[in-house]
């Protein structure tokens, strides 16, 4: 891992704990960013729980995940980049995407639940 990226890692998570609710779940929805819906009955699918997916945003984007289902999920980077937190029914997440890439992400309580940020 360069030394870039790891400062990027850790710059953007101390930025998350600082700057966010520490409880993302009462979030009300949003309508900035880009919006990605945590479809209803997500934690029975896999590509299909997170809608769109890919979700392509340009540099200094924002994506926001709202969950459209009836019970609790989360958006976690696999790569450790950022955590929502649980998103209640109703709830939303937003996270702003500083550099381009690829972002694998999953639901940490149902990991079938897979997705992907393509920031350009």
């Amino acid at each position: 891992m360069n030394s870039r990226y790891a400062l990027f890692i850790l710059v953007s998570m101390f930025a998350a704990a600082c700057g966010s609710s520490s409880s993302p779940s009462t979030t009300a929805p949003t309508t900035t960013g880009t919006p990605v819906s945590i479809v209803s009955g997500s934690s029975t699918l896999t590509t299909t729980a997170y809608a769109p997916n890919p979700v392509t945003v340009a540099v200094g984007g924002t994506v926001t995940w709202t969950n459209n289902d009836s019970v609790t999920h989360t958006s976690v980077a696999n790569n450790g980049a950022w955590n929502s937190g649980t998103i209640a029914p109703g709830g939303s997440f937003s996270m702003t995407f500083p550099s381009a890439g690829s972002f694998p992400y999953h639901c940490s309580i149902h990991p079938g639940m897979v997705a992907t940020v393509t920031v350009q």
